[in-house]
């Protein structure tokens, strides 16, 4: 069970604040963020995570299998628990394996009937623009250029744009439990299978990324372009190259990996037996296996995309749905 913070030490949002909740449901976890919200401006108050693997399984026949279910019903009664300690209910978003499901039906019910909520599935563009809008509520990158990328579990987003004006956007089917489904490495993969993954990467690059937002990216007229990864794996590649044993969002942020620190730690990760891999510092034991996917995606798309450093935001998604005002008000619970 995870630790409840105590109703009496909660103070109330400031002036004009409120305090809202959201729970995530990805292919890969259940993340719950709740914070203080004043218009654009989110105020993290907790965060959690969960994994439940939902796509494990998936990919062969897009059926969500029975086991992820159950798991991921009830990591959102629990967080839908945990919100209510801070005197708020949660809302419920799905993002890649919920919205690509033949069954998605049969999760939606179980999280009905174990926590009484709903889930708003959202699709790929939305995802886009929420990563966007949520990385730039950080006051560091609103006047900056920005391509930014967001490697999930089933999909990775690709926002490229300056403050409102956004002149790429697009959500594809690529994604870190989604490559471990095809790929399934053995617990010590090595040299050769790494490279299968990276020509799959080049390929995928190739034929579904470069033609549009490569030609966006030499045409952009909007000043030098820096690259910002959000998301599980970004922070976990920061972690790992700041051995930062726990989440620590100040230390997280300040980091700018160079690309041929992220070659060199997938390279290291791919020649790393499972086990030895859950003892780094920086990646939690859960995510020893989808990091190699992570890294190795975040590696060619530098290499593709001529990028040579990437910086790293703590926000995304969870923080733009978080001061989403049609998401609390449209909502039915």
């Amino acid at each position: 069970m995870r630790a409840i913070v105590p109703p009496a030490t909660l103070r109330e949002p400031a002036a004009g604040g409120t305090r809202r909740a959201v729970i995530d449901i990805g292919t890969n976890s259940v993340k719950l963020l709740i914070g203080d919200v004043q218009g654009k401006t989110v105020i993290p108050l907790l965060e959690e995570s969960d994994q439940t693997r939902l796509g494990q399984g998936f990919y062969d026949n897009q059926m969500l299998q029975k086991g992820a279910v159950r798991a991921t019903a009830e990591a959102v009664a629990e967080f839908k628990g945990l919100a209510g300690v801070w005197g708020v209910t949660p809302k419920c978003i799905a993002t890649s394996a919920v919205r690509d499901a033949k069954n998605s039906g049969e999760l939606l019910g179980l999280i009905h009937e174990l926590s009484g909520l709903s889930v708003e599935i959202i699709s790929g563009d939305k995802e886009a623009e929420w990563v966007f809008e949520g990385v730039l509520s950080d006051s560091r990158y609103v006047d900056r250029t920005l391509l930014i990328m967001d490697v999930g579990g089933g999909s990775t987003e690709f926002i490229l744009g300056r403050g409102s004006d956004q002149q790429f956007r697009n959500s594809f089917r690529l994604g870190t439990v989604r490559l471990l489904e095809q790929f399934k490495p053995s617990e010590c993969p090595g040299e050769e299978s790494l490279d299968q993954c990276n020509q799959f990467l080049e390929e995928f690059l190739r034929v579904n990324i470069l033609p549009e937002l490569g030609l966006k990216l030499k045409s952009s007229r909007q000043g030098k372009i820096a690259l910002v990864g959000t998301g599980g794996t970004a922070t976990i590649l920061a972690r790992i190259a700041g051995t930062m044993k726990r989440f620590d969002r100040e230390k997280i942020e300040e980091a700018t990996l160079s690309l041929t620190e992220i070659a060199k730690i997938t390279e290291d990760l791919w020649k790393t037996p499972l086990a030895a891999r859950k003892r780094i510092v920086g990646i939690p034991q859960n995510r020893a296996d989808v990091i190699l996917m992570g890294s190795a995606i975040y590696s060619q798309v530098m290499k593709a995309l001529g990028f040579e450093e990437l910086s790293i935001s703590t926000r995304g998604l969870r923080y733009a749905a978080l001061a989403a005002p049609a998401l609390f008000e449209n909502s039915s619970s």
